[in-house]
């Protein structure tokens, strides 16, 4: 499976579009990784359990979005994007869409 944010693929041509292809996970934090949050805010820098928490988060949403396009029988994704939105306090919600196509 191609996945990119570019709207074409080098060298294929997109002969058929089968829909948006879409996957999507909500995430909380726990309060272990926010005891460590509140500590790296008083020293500052960056608050590692956060970052790792959102690259599973995307990781799995993008996952989601590939096996959505594989059910529609694509062969690739093309003008991926990836979003985020708060859900509920403490709660966010990590999006990622595109088109699938079928590639000549």
């Amino acid at each position: 499976m191609i996945l990119t944010t570019t709207h074409s693929v080098p060298g294929r041509e997109i002969f058929e579009i089968l829909g948006i292809a879409r996957g999507s996970t909500v995430r909380t934090r726990n309060v272990g990784r926010d005891i460590m949050a509140g500590l790296k805010n008083i020293v500052g820098g960056e608050i590692e359990e956060y970052t790792k928490l959102q690259a599973h988060a995307r990781e799995q949403a993008m996952q989601r979005m590939t096996d959505d396009a594989r059910r529609l029988g694509a062969d690739a994704v093309v003008g991926i994007s990836i979003t985020t939105a708060m859900v509920a306090r403490g709660a966010a919600e990590i999006m990622v869409y595109g088109t699938a196509v079928k590639l000549k």
